[in-house]
């Protein structure tokens, strides 16, 4: 499992992250959710060792910082808000350097069944300047896929950490996406996203991280963190949890999701 303490980072004099324990389980997705400024970005950037600071980080009994960029980039691949690409790579060739990098890069085939995957295949052969926004976010997921394909190896769980995986993406995508990830944990592999869609988040995730001023502040089952004084204090603004009713015009993921 993914465990951390004692997390704490400022950036100048602004303290960002205040003395934050986290967990997350393989077989599980862990959603990270709060308002803007909350802290999010920053301690999924702690956990995969992209910005230093304070504390003590352990993924399956190992510690990251210690570990070779190769064998770290074997057990855990990192999806950000955004990459950019300066160069004129065809999608193959950007799936091919998540895939080069990871556990599986001497099995082939498996750049396409990434690209496959996030339904890009007819895009492959394509530059990715030419792709869209939403096209190259799910671009982008392929190639950190390609990294750690195998949810489970030699016993030990893979890790995805996956930072607003579905900012760019319209319903169908966005349902696409949590899906794939959903199969890894299911696989046992283990998801630690950031999350704004609170509705996707309630149907996607097993656990729940809710942060506000760079803290946790609610942390369970979404049935447990969605609450109206929770959401409602976190975001600043009156909200009110609810389920969809069985007859009316309401376009929302769940009915999506079940059709």
């Amino acid at each position: 499992m993914l465990l951390a303490s004692g997390l704490s980072v400022s950036l100048g004099r602004r303290p960002v992250l205040s003395d934050v324990a986290f967990e997350a389980q393989p077989g599980q997705i862990t959603a990270i959710v709060g308002p803007n400024g909350s802290g999010k970005t920053t301690l999924l950037r702690m956990l995969t060792g992209d910005l230093a600071g304070q504390g003590a980080i352990s993924l399956d009994g190992d510690t990251p910082a210690t570990m070779a960029p190769r064998a770290l980039a074997q057990r855990r691949a990192v999806l950000p808000q955004a990459t950019a690409v300066g160069f004129p790579f065809t999608l193959r060739e950007i799936v091919r350097m998540g895939h080069e990098a990871g556990h599986a890069a001497h099995r082939p085939g498996i750049v396409d069944e990434a690209v496959a995957e996030v339904g890009l295949s007819r895009k492959i052969d394509g530059f990715f300047h030419d792709m869209s926004g939403g096209e190259q976010a799910r671009g982008h997921l392929a190639r950190v896929r390609a990294q750690v394909w195998e949810p489970m190896r030699d016993g030990r769980p893979s890790w995805l950490f996956v930072d607003e995986p579905v900012a760019a993406l319209d319903i169908g995508h966005q349902l696409q996406v949590m899906t794939l990830l959903r199969r890894f944990a299911d696989a046992g592999g283990g998801v630690v996203a950031v999350m704004h869609d609170l509705n996707l988040t309630a149907m996607h995730a097993d656990r729940m991280v809710l942060m506000d001023g760079g803290r946790i502040v609610a942390a369970g089952r979404p049935t447990e963190v969605m609450t109206d004084p929770l959401l409602s204090s976190a975001y600043r603004c009156r909200l009110c949890v609810n389920t969809a009713p069985p007859k009316g015009i309401w376009l929302l993921p769940q009915a999506a999701a079940l059709a």
